[in-house]
């Protein structure tokens, strides 16, 4: 019995509310089908959405708020794959809290209580968010009465919310994707648990592989890590809804499978994305293998053979049009530079298509301290400020398409 009451604590505890939005044309399916869906943009908030959540709807065209909805499922991919034409694929399925209320003045509401799309309601705001379905006429202006039943229902809710709220009440606002080329993160990890481990030398930033698994991969997908370091990779994953494998050389954690990245026990064509963060050099020592990439000097051309073995191997598991990311940085040291992404990318480009270049700003380095900032200035040479992530795509079987030339027609705009 006491277990029983502890897991029920734990359940409400971990009541969040969610924000949808239809328009004229969804509103009609979103309300008769009670599942509420979104695109790829929002699919991060939508997986994390859990059975017994509470859920609105705010339709953009009519400027209205609906409510109260709570998730009979977990937040999902293709629930219903037909459903909005296919538009829509991260769903949840709900059921009303009794009467349905409709609010309006919808945007001046979520203006007030500073709602995003992307950030969860918790906590407090939640609680007040809630106020505005329970009936208080010098407030609210609600077309129909709210009966008393559904006025139940939801103070149920808030009860159980406020059993918890002095506990943790936090917002974790999920990250969009980025849409440029310039990716600048401030932190290591995000959310609210560690992704990899901040401690390790040359650890990935997590969003790196956050926004290739939602550009590249859809929930369960099979994403490859060959060089895993502290994990990195399998804790995005495994937070985003995605199938992962990762190795290393020397595995720093039990779930990271011993292996040479230059010979991955996988299938040929298996594989729906591949993300590696290389070593550029032998600048930091990652281990005691002797046999480590890492402990070969990027000014040798030995270094880039020994990566095209892991490019060909990236190759062979990666399933045609799928994607591999691959995260590299350029080295300076004694008086000499060494242009270790340009020499990367021309080895990727033997087997792979690019997709686009990505400029990742480098943050936490030694080297960028107030003294190392005076020498650069002093002695005249550059502190190494980004790393690239260069994306590439394996060919599909018909790829010679992409080689005829293309009409563009240009938008030009006046000058001055």
């Amino acid at each position: 019995m006491e277990k029983r009451l502890q897991e029920s604590l734990q359940e409400e505890q971990l009541i969040r509310g969610f924000i949808f939005a239809c328009t004229r044309e969804t509103e009609t399916e979103c309300l008769n089908s009670l599942l509420f869906g979104t695109d790829r943009v929002y699919g991060p908030v939508v997986i994390r959405i859990r059975k017994g959540d509470l859920i609105f709807l705010n339709n953009v065209d009519t400027d209205v708020l609906y409510g109260v909805f709570k998730a009979v499922s977990d937040g999902g991919f293709k629930i219903l794959p037909d459903a909005f034409g296919g538009r829509y694929p991260y769903q949840v399925r709900v059921r009303n809290l009794g009467q349905l209320i409709k609010i309006n003045n919808a945007k001046e509401i979520l203006k007030r209580f500073e709602l995003k799309r992307n950030t969860p309601l918790f906590g407090k705001k939640l609680l007040r968010f809630l106020d505005l379905f329970v009936p208080q006429p010098t407030l609210i202006h609600y077309e129909d009465s709210v009966d008393d039943e559904t006025a139940t229902l939801i103070m149920q809710e808030k009860e159980k919310i406020r059993r918890r709220v002095d506990e943790r009440d936090i917002e974790d606002e999920i990250p969009l994707i980025e849409a440029t080329t310039f990716w600048d993160f401030q932190r290591q990890s995000y959310g609210l648990t560690p992704k990899g481990d901040n401690k390790y030398p040359g650890v990935t930033p997590a969003l790196i592989i956050y926004n290739l698994v939602w550009r590249y991969t859809d929930p369960g997908d099979l994403v490859v890590d060959p060089m895993a370091g502290s994990g990195t990779t399998l804790d995005v994953c495994r937070e985003e809804k995605r199938r992962s494998i990762c190795f290393d050389i020397a595995p720093s954690r039990p779930d990271i499978i011993k292996n040479d990245s230059r010979n991955i026990p996988l299938e040929d064509n298996s594989v729906d994305m591949v993300f590696v963060d290389s070593p550029y050099g032998d600048n930091v020592k990652y281990n005691d293998d002797p046999n480590c990439i890492g402990k070969i000097s990027s000014e040798s051309e030995k270094f880039y053979d020994e990566l095209e073995k892991v490019m060909k191997e990236c190759y062979r598991i990666l399933k045609p049009g799928k994607v591999i990311g691959w995260l590299i940085g350029d080295q300076w040291v004694k008086g000499r530079f060494t242009p270790v992404g340009f020499k990367v990318f021309q080895r990727l480009l033997k087997y792979f298509e690019p997709v686009d270049v990505i400029c990742v700003a480098r943050r936490g380095q030694a080297s960028h301290r107030g003294p190392w900032f005076s020498r650069a200035r002093r002695y005249n040479f550059y502190l190494r400020g980004f790393k690239y992530l260069f994306i590439m795509r394996k060919p599909e079987n018909n790829s010679k398409n992409s080689e005829k030339p293309r009409k563009i027609k240009w938008t030009f705009y006046p000058r001055g």
